[in-house]
């Protein structure tokens, strides 16, 4: 099961939710590997310190290693790690030449796709080429949402964007829900943002939210995550609710 997390706008929580879920996922010992596809490589320095000796998804792109080759053992989160780095920004510019560019990620995931339950998939924060090959990649789009007044914009391109994908080139891809991070429980603004989302989404809003939190901010300093840094705090908790949504969603959807 191949699920992308992806929104275009940064900072909204999109990286933090692809390192914590699968984490969670792992850690209910579901066999999960993490393709960080963004040449920031954040989730990659999450559990790992070093990026520019390392095999990469970059040269799984290239045909310089096998795809076995770059994945990294996590053994502490119990997950798997396709690594990424700057590098990977080159790929970008190569695949909008090649006329089967859209399906780069998706032949070399197939590769592997049958040694785990779950396959998640951290994207850039564009509607690029990389991010597209996710989309292409995936049986499930999760949508991370911040908390926030403008915390729409930009989305219905995003979607807009997957029904252009569905119609081209993967009719399999299903929307698994919409997610609200960065919440401030405090605030009568945030309790609008989550209505807004709401008001787009419907009942394809995850009950979890995710609140904001100075130890989610934290753990990727220490390479651990939230599971590991802080195991008893509110957002270790909310990871775990999520986990167990997304199982419930995946296996509803499987049975329909």
């Amino acid at each position: 099961m191949i699920i992308t997390i992806a929104n275009q706008k940064g900072g909204v929580g999109k990286t933090v939710t692809a390192i914590n879920l699968s984490a969670a996922l792992g850690k209910l010992g579901r066999s999960t590997l993490l393709v960080d596809m963004d040449p920031q490589g954040h989730s990659s320095l999450s559990f790992v310190e070093e990026l520019t000796e390392r095999l990469s998804v970059y040269h799984a792109f290239r045909g310089e290693a096998g795809i076995r080759d770059t994945i990294v053992s996590v053994k502490d989160e119990g997950i798997d790690l396709l690594p990424s780095g700057i590098d990977l920004a080159k790929v970008e510019r190569d695949l909008v030449a090649e006329i089967d560019g859209h399906f780069r990620l998706k032949d070399l995931l197939g590769e592997v796709k049958g040694d785990y339950e779950f396959v998640l998939i951290d994207t850039p924060p564009a509607l690029g080429m990389l991010t597209i090959n996710c989309l292409v990649a995936a049986d499930y789009l999760l949508v991370p949402v911040q908390s926030s007044y403008l915390s729409l914009e930009g989305t219905e391109d995003l979607l807009d964007t997957v029904e252009r994908i569905r119609a081209r080139f993967n009719s399999s891809l299903k929307l698994l829900g919409a997610l609200v991070t960065i919440h401030d429980r405090r605030t009568v603004l945030g309790q609008d943002a989550v209505n807004r989302v709401k008001s787009m989404f419907g009942e394809l809003v995850f009950d979890t939210i995710i609140g904001k939190s100075v130890r989610l901010e934290e753990s990727p300093a220490y390479r651990e995550s939230i599971h590991r840094y802080a195991p008893s705090s509110v957002s270790a908790d909310e990871y775990s609710r999520l986990a167990e949504e997304v199982l419930h969603r995946v296996n509803s959807s499987g049975s329909s």
